[in-house]
C-alpha cells in the first residue's frame, strides 16, 4: 500500500482538465505531453489556424484564466457558535472570497451542483470590485476584509475614467464562472442576473466558457414599478441570462425543465368526471395536407376550417377519437369554433413553460419590504431580490434534494427562498452561499442602518452578518407559521481562510528553529475540528457529511459518514490504534474505499507507522493518508 501525503491546495484544475481530455483522445498524447499536430488532425475541419478569427479578449484575460487555474492553498474552518443546527443541516454558509472558495469546492461539489443563481455587481463605477491578487490571493482577501492591517478597504470604485471599466469588471466575473461552470451537474443550470451596462459583455464570456449553444433565454424581469422622472427612459427590467451545462439534456427531457402549474383557468362547467379542465386552441401553425378537413359544430351547423398556413392539431382520424371521448368543445355556450379539452392532471404532469417576460413575480419594492419585515422596520440592505422571484427560479431548475449555489449572495434572498420553497413543494433542497464579508462603512448612507443594527446586536458590522441574521430569522418565521413542519432552517458556517497544515519552509540562516517548527505540523492556534474539515474537503467529502467523534482506547477518532475517511490526529499513534480501526471498518459497506488519516508526526516511531500501514492493507483498507 502507498502511503499518500495529503495535498495543502485545492484541486488542480488544469490536471482535471487534461484527464478529461485524455479520456476523450487518449491518442493524442506521447509521453505524457499533448501532440497538438495530432490533436488538430483528429478535429479536422473543427480547427481555425488562420491568423484573423472571431474572438473576444481584454486586457488581462490570460492572467484570470491564469487566477481560476491556480489552485488555493486556503481551507474552510468551522463556525460552530455562528451556526444553526450544526448536526442536522445540510446548508451551508461560507464567508469568504468567492474565488479561492469556488477552487476550494471543486473536490467536494466537482459536477454536484444543480442550480447556480448569482446577482454579481452592476458595475455602476462604484464599490464593486474584488481585487484579485494572483500571487496569494488568501492574503489579498485578509487586507480587504480588513484581518491584517485597517488600509485595505472590501471594495474599490471602478471609474469610467480610469479605462478599464469594463476591463475590471470582465476580470473578476471571468475565472468566477469558470470554476463555477466545473461545479455543475450535467444537467445542471446557471442563473445571473445583471443590468444594461455589462450585459453584452456577460453574454460574451458566458458563450465563451458554458458554450452559445448552451444559451436558453435572456429573462427580463419586470423589476420595479417605480417610475424615474429624471431618466430620459425610465428602466424598468432586469436581465436574467440563463444556460445549461448541456442543453441536449433537456432537450430529451424537456418537461423537467417547467414550472408547476397552479390550477388557475382550470374549471369544469360540464361536470366532466376527468376534472377541471381549460379549453386549449385546436390549430398551429403550418400548412400539413393531412390536417386539412372540414369540422362542423354540432349546434349552429357552421362550417370551420383552419386558416391560412395553419392547420388543425391533429389528422381526421385522431379527431374523431377526440370528439368520440368528449375532449372537442365549440366554445363555453357551444356555438364557436373547436378547441381541445386539456385536463389538469394533464397539465400538472407536463408542466408549464416559462416565458422570457417575466412580469408575474415580485419586484425590488417587495424585497425590500421582505427584509424590512424581517429586520424591525430597518432596511438594511438596498434593492434586496424578492423572494418569489429566486423561488420561481428553483422551482424551474431544482427539485428533491437539488444543491443550490448562490456565490454573490448579498442579503441570502436565495436561503430564504430555497426554506420557503422547501416548505411549500415537500422538498429538500440544499444551498450554499458565498458572501465576502465586507466591512460596512458607517459614514456611508447605504451601510449606517445596517451598521448601527449589527451594532445593537453586537456583532461585527459585516455583509455577511446581515445574510446570516436574514437566514436565521426568516428560518424562525417559516417555522413559527409551519409549526407542524420541521423544514431545515439549519445552517453550517464556514470561513475562508488560509490551511491548518504549516508550509515547509527551510531557514538556512536558523536550521535547529524550522526542525523545531516542523513537529507540529499544524498552524498554532488552530483546532482538531479545524483540520478535520480541511481533510474532509480536500479528500472530496460534502461539508455537511455527518462527523462521529469516538474514543478508541484513549486515541481520539474521527468517522465521517459511513467510515468514508476514518481520521486520528492524535500522538504516539501505536499499532493497537489501527487494530481498534480494523475492527471499526470491518462491517462497513465502504470498506475498500476507507481512507484512513493520521498525523505524519504522529506515531511512536517509524517501525509503528509501518506496522500500522500494512495491518490496514491487509484488512483491504488501501487508502493510508498522512498530513
Amino acid at each position: 500500500m502507498q502511503e499518500v501525503q495529503m495535498r495543502a491546495d485545492s484541486m488542480d484544475v488544469v490536471e482535471y482538465n487534461i484527464n478529461q481530455l485524455r479520456q476523450i483522445f487518449p491518442e493524442v498524447f506521447t509521453e505524457d505531453k499533448i501532440d497538438f499536430n495530432k490533436l488538430q488532425n483528429i478535429l479536422g475541419n473543427y480547427t481555425d489556424d488562420g491568423e484573423e478569427k472571431y474572438r473576444f479578449t481584454w486586457k488581462g484575460k490570460l492572467n484570470s484564466l491564469r487566477l481560476a487555474q491556480s489552485p488555493s492553498c486556503g481551507t474552510l474552518r468551522p463556525c460552530r457558535e455562528e451556526s444553526r443546527n450544526w448536526d442536522s443541516t445540510n446548508n451551508i454558509y461560507i464567508e469568504g472570497d468567492n474565488l479561492e472558495v469556488l477552487k476550494l469546492l471543486q473536490n467536494s461539489y466537482l459536477n454536484k451542483i444543480k442550480l447556480i443563481y448569482i446577482d454579481p455587481p452592476y458595475n455602476t463605477g462604484n464599490d464593486f470590485v474584488y481585487k484579485d491578487d494572483f500571487k496569494d490571493n488568501i492574503k489579498n482577501y485578509k487586507r480587504i476584509t480588513g484581518q491584517i492591517d485597517g488600509e485595505g478597504n472590501a471594495t474599490s470604485t471602478n471609474k469610467e475614467s480610469d479605462g478599464r471599466f469594463h476591463t475590471n469588471w470582465l476580470n473578476m466575473m471571468y475565472p468566477r464562472l469558470m470554476l463555477a461552470r466545473n461545479l455543475l451537474k450535467e444537467n445542471g443550470v446557471i442563473f445571473i442576473s445583471i443590468s444594461d451596462t455589462e450585459l453584452d459583455n456577460l453574454k460574451k464570456i458566458c458563450n465563451e466558457i458554458f458554450g452559445e449553444t448552451n444559451f436558453a433565454a435572456d429573462i427580463i424581469w419586470n423589476s420595479t414599478k417605480s417610475v424615474t422622472n429624471t431618466a430620459l427612459i425610465s428602466v424598468s427590467h432586469t436581465h436574467t441570462l440563463v444556460y445549461f451545462k448541456d442543453a441536449k439534456y433537456y432537450i430529451k427531457h424537456r418537461e423537467e425543465f417547467r414550472l408547476r402549474e397552479d390550477g388557475s383557468g382550470f374549471a369544469n362547467p360540464d361536470n366532466d368526471p376527468r376534472g377541471p379542465w381549460k379549453a386549449d386552441p385546436f390549430q398551429v401553425g403550418g400548412w400539413r395536407p393531412n390536417q386539412q378537413y372540414e369540422i362542423i359544430n354540432p349546434k349552429t351547423g357552421v362550417v370551420y376550417r383552419p386558416n391560412p398556413n395553419c392547420s388543425w392539431k391533429n389528422d381526421y382520424e385522431k379527431f374523431q377519437e377526440l370528439l368520440a371521448d368528449d375532449r372537442i368543445v365549440f366554445g363555453i355556450g357551444g356555438e364557436g369554433g373547436p378547441q381541445r379539452k386539456r385536463f389538469i392532471y394533464e397539465a400538472e404532469e407536463r408542466g408549464r413553460v416559462t416565458k422570457t417576460l417575466w412580469d408575474d413575480v415580485e419586484t425590488t419594492t417587495n424585497g425590500t419590504q421582505q427584509v424590512k419585515n424581517l429586520f424591525d422596520g430597518n432596511i438594511v440592505f438596498d434593492n434586496p431580490k424578492p423572494v418569489g422571484f429566486i423561488k420561481r427560479i428553483i422551482e424551474l431548475a431544482a427539485d428533491n434534494d437539488d444543491i443550490i449555489l448562490d456565490f454573490f449572495s448579498g442579503s441570502a434572498t436565495t436561503a430564504h427562498a430555497c426554506m420557503q420553497f422547501n416548505l411549500e413543494n415537500n422538498t429538500n433542497c440544499r444551498y450554499i452561499l458565498i458572501q465576502l464579508p465586507e466591512v460596512l462603512n458607517p459614514e456611508s448612507k447605504e451601510d449606517k442602518t445596517a451598521f448601527d443594527f449589527l451594532c445593537g446586536l453586537k456583532k461585527p458590522p459585516l455583509l455577511s452578518e446581515i445574510g446570516k441574521e436574514r437566514i436565521r430569522r426568516a428560518g424562525d418565521r417559516i417555522l413559527g407559521a409551519n409549526p407542524e413542519t420541521t423544514p431545515d432552517i439549519g445552517f453550517r458556517v464556514f470561513k475562508l481562510d488560509s490551511s491548518n497544515i504549516k508550509k515547509w519552509s527551510l531557514d538556512t540562516k536558523n536550521l535547529e528553529q524550522s526542525l523545531l517548527e516542523q513537529i507540529d505540523n499544524f498552524v498554532e492556534g488552530r483546532s482538531e475540528e479545524d483540520a478535520l474539515y480541511e481533510i474532509i474537503l480536500k479528500n472530496g467529502l460534502p461539508l455537511t457529511i455527518p462527523v462521529t467523534e469516538m474514543n478508541l482506547n484513549g486515541r481520539k477518532v474521527f468517522l465521517a459518514g459511513d467510515c468514508e475517511i476514518i481520521v486520528c490526529l492524535d500522538n504516539d499513534i501505536t499499532f493497537e490504534t489501527a487494530a481498534d480501526i480494523v475492527k471499526l471498518c470491518t462491517e462497513s459497506e465502504n470498506k475498500g474505499r476507507i481512507a484512513v488519516v493520521f498525523k505524519d508526526n504522529g506515531f511512536a516511531d517509524d517501525s509503528v507507522k509501518t506496522n500500522v500501514k500494512e495491518t490496514l492493507k491487509s484488512f483491504g483498507i488501501d487508502k493510508f493518508v498522512t498530513v
